[in-house]
């Protein structure tokens, strides 16, 4: 069975490879707005994409590092459900 990413797991993957506490609330209704306003940089959101890889064993979808907003993140990994999967996390 395949889940999609919510925006609750990804404040919780900033929090494990990122080391940055975001509010999933504030998280959910702030979703367009860059990364880098939550004060995530490029090399955190790669710690992200690699944690997620490393946690399901598949690569995630091409350029997930390079996404700009959460919500523009969430729609690529959650696009290309048989790259990722959210079970057994």
């Amino acid at each position: 069975m395949t889940a999609q990413l919510t925006l609750d797991e990804l404040a919780s993957l900033m929090k494990s490879a990122a080391g940055l506490t975001v509010d999933p609330k504030d998280l959910a209704s702030r979703a367009d707005l860059s990364f880098a306003e939550f004060g995530l940089d490029s090399l955190g959101l790669l710690g992200i994409v690699g944690e997620l890889e490393n946690r399901h064993g598949r690569p995630m979808p091409t350029d997930a590092e390079r996404c700009k907003t959460p919500r523009d993140f969430l729609a690529l990994v959650n696009t290309d459900k048989d790259k990722v999967s959210t079970t057994g996390a």
